[in-house]
């Protein structure tokens, strides 16, 4: 019995000295600015993934996901250019159109990548986007510029490209009004910018200016 209470003490006492180790532990913890400051520090990278989630909104989402099949369009519009232009000033243009919008577009997708969103599919403007959206270009208007050539072909070109480029100038517009994300609404300045300019070349070529 005497051997049985002697264990049960020695037992409880070193409980006790164990939770007081962890008492004075905490304590000095917390009563140590050093110590606060690295707990701050241990929860700061996923604050600042938080933060850096919130840097976007819906409106930087679905103007991503909306100028990515509008520049495909327009890219695939330029390529047609070089062998079916006659004049070299819609070709240069379309070289401009190109070589501008190729690069954002793997902006864009990296955006929606990083933000765990899905990328729109290779594609996806022929068969879910119409005429009347963001002036987008119907598979009819696409076939039509795909079997002219000439001086057909510049008119069709400049025509539809005036209305895919106003379409992006309302796209970005919204972005710049709404969105949070900064980058995207600097794209969304530099689309403004480089495309209204491009729409005054563009009438011009017709004779419109």
């Amino acid at each position: 019995m005497t051997s049985k209470r002697s264990m049960i003490r020695r037992s409880a006492a070193l409980a006790a000295a164990g939770a007081a180790a962890l008492v004075l532990a905490a304590c000095g913890g917390n009563g140590g600015n050093s110590a606060g400051h690295d707990g701050h520090s241990s929860a700061s990278p996923s604050a600042s993934a938080s933060a850096a989630q919130g840097q976007h909104n819906a409106v930087d989402i679905a103007f991503a996901k909306g100028m990515i099949p509008h520049h495909r369009q327009a890219v695939k519009m330029a390529d047609l250019a070089p062998s079916r232009a006659q004049s070299a000033e819609v070709k240069t243009l379309a070289g401009q159109i190109k070589k501008a919008q190729d690069p954002e577009i793997k902006t864009l997708s990296g955006w929606l990548t990083s933000w765990g969103e899905e990328v729109p599919a290779e594609g996806a403007m022929d068969h879910s986007m119409h005429g009347d959206s963001g002036g987008m270009m119907t598979m009819e208007d696409m076939d039509k510029l795909e079997k002219s050539s000439g001086k057909a072909f510049d008119t069709a070109f400049l025509e539809m490209m005036i209305k895919h480029h106003e379409g992006a100038v309302t796209m970005a517009k919204t972005e710049q009004r709404d969105g949070s994300y900064q980058p995207a609404t600097g794209m969304a300045d530099t689309i403004i910018s480089s495309q209204t300019a491009e729409i005054t070349q563009m009438n011009k070529l017709l004779g419109k200016n």
